[in-house]
């Protein structure tokens, strides 16, 4: 799959956290642009909001919530990255929601490196309306 920037990519040989990488910053994308769209806000109340969205717990909560929606292949990339060993573990954040949340980001970097740009949609759209 050729990625925006115009590479070559197979995100299945990539590791999970290198997948998470990439998904942390799509999803977050994603809640900010989600965010301005609904209302014209301060700058400083859209940080507060896209923080509550993105935090390790809120992540954790949406996988458990829609984790019966995924397909069979969604899932398993979600659970490789969900029990990968991390060295990091931000402060105030609690270790299981932490590997929930590196699953939920490494769902969302697989499949935006595979262009499935509309499934991505599909996901968040589950994630807001639950």
């Amino acid at each position: 799959m050729e990625t925006l920037s115009g590479k070559s990519c197979d995100p299945l040989q990539l590791s999970s956290l290198s997948l998470a990488f990439v998904g942390d910053t799509v999803y977050d994308l994603l809640v900010r642009e989600s965010l301005v769209t609904d209302a014209n806000r301060p700058v400083n109340a859209l940080h507060k909001l896209a923080v509550e969205q993105v935090k390790a717990s809120a992540q954790a909560q949406a996988i458990k919530d829609i984790l019966p929606l995924l397909t069979e292949e969604e899932a398993a990339v979600f659970k490789r990255a969900r029990n990968t060993r991390t060295n990091h573990l931000p402060k105030n954040s609690n270790p299981a929601d932490y590997h929930y949340a590196t699953g939920l980001e490494a769902l969302f970097g697989y499949l935006y490196l595979k262009g499935e740009t509309e499934r991505i949609r599909e996901i968040f759209r589950l994630i807001n309306n639950r």
